[in-house]
């Protein structure tokens, strides 16, 4: 049986749509991101090999690879399909799989004074980033990614928060990229704040799990301090990255109010649909992070489908990367170095001033 055009629902036609793999419009561009995914992967694995720590990781590789490629060869119309699908579709699958790593039970564990000093940090910071993005002229949508990839998890926010915003792919890779440099940089320069301001190792591992970007940036920033300092910085960068649930599933209802450069208020006023305010890959990420948290996915299910999420992640990231314009990028690139850098100051007080007013010894 066959199901025409005029009757199949919107939501058939957009899913059959974005996996109909077969069209040969599609495969070219697709095949060109997991090419790209595959040499990040590789220096990656190169840099592990050498150094015992993904300092940048695969996404961000990703990304640079795609837009060195696109600085010098611009894809014909035979790819711009594949990458339009991984840069969107296949970023959206990817955020929906990162529910099965949620457990509540890591929430729990972190008791509730140290839970509620780390949402409010998250809160804090996410605001006061915004506030400091749109003061040096950054439009909304990148606004919020620099505020959520400096106030959660870097790259994997902004990635996540992207598809729910309708960000732009310069918008998203000039926050990446400019948010992973300077991961590196606080990853290096963090342990200077041991002597200068007396920290113990239980201050510091909170420290870095409130301040550094990426979950292996915290290992690397605090594995040379010591056992306590990776063990707390490790807990608390993983309640910090549980934020990002509730924070893409807020702005996903605040995404399609967003203003849109040369539309009017009005031309996007209207009811919206609950579809419309909760995409699919959202409540897709909630039912599979309650089912983690009720023990219908097993810890032993949980890695490996987020191992694939992270996979897919970085295809996606080839395909923005492929999308970018450098000189555009370029355009932006001093407001969104200040914006990050002003962020970063910012959370980083917001941190410390936590950590005297839990009496964290």
């Amino acid at each position: 049986m066959t199901i025409s055009h005029s009757t199949a629902s919107p939501i058939h036609a957009r899913v059959f749509g974005a996996l109909d793999l077969g069209r040969p419009s599609v495969l070219p561009g697709i095949l060109l991101c997991l090419a790209i995914t595959g040499m990040s992967m590789v220096v990656q694995a190169l840099e592990e090999h050498s150094t015992g720590h993904p300092y940048v990781e695969a996404l961000v590789i990703a990304i640079l690879i795609g837009i060195a490629i696109r600085s010098f060869w611009t894809p014909g119309e035979r790819y711009k399909a594949g990458i339009a699908f991984s840069a969107k579709q296949v970023l959206e699958v990817a955020v929906a799989l990162l529910g099965a790593s949620i457990s509540l039970g890591t929430i729990v564990a972190s008791g509730p004074a140290l839970l509620s000093g780390i949402v409010g940090t998250v809160v804090l910071a996410i605001t006061a980033s915004f506030g400091i993005c749109r003061a040096l002229g950054l439009p909304p949508r990148m606004a919020i990614l620099v505020a959520c990839g400096n106030s959660i998890c870097g790259n994997s926010a902004i990635a996540a928060v992207a598809p729910v915003i309708g960000a732009d792919s310069k918008d998203v890779a000039a926050s990446i990229a400019f948010t992973a440099v300077l991961g590196v940089i606080v990853v290096l320069g963090l342990p200077l704040f041991i002597p200068l301001l007396g920290l113990s190792e239980h201050q510091y591992g909170v420290l870095a799990g409130l301040t550094v970007y990426a979950v292996p940036q915290v290992l690397a920033a605090t594995v040379p301090v010591g056992v306590l300092s990776m063990q707390v910085g490790t807990l608390v960068k993983l309640v910090r990255v549980l934020m990002l649930g509730p924070v893409v599933v807020a702005f996903s209802l605040i995404g399609p109010r967003l203003p849109v450069e040369g539309a009017t208020t009005k031309a996007r006023s209207g009811r919206l649909g609950f579809t419309k305010m909760v995409p699919w890959f959202i409540i897709a990420f909630l039912v599979l992070a309650a089912s983690r948290s009720i023990g219908l996915i097993p810890d032993g299910a949980s890695k490996p489908v987020t191992t694939f999420a992270g996979f897919l992640t970085i295809i996606s990231m080839a395909g923005l990367g492929l999308g970018v314009d450098v000189r555009v990028l370029a355009k932006v690139g001093g407001r969104v170095t200040l914006a990050v850098t002003g962020s970063l100051l910012v959370l980083l007080g917001i941190s410390l001033i936590l950590i005297r007013a839990l009496g964290i010894a």
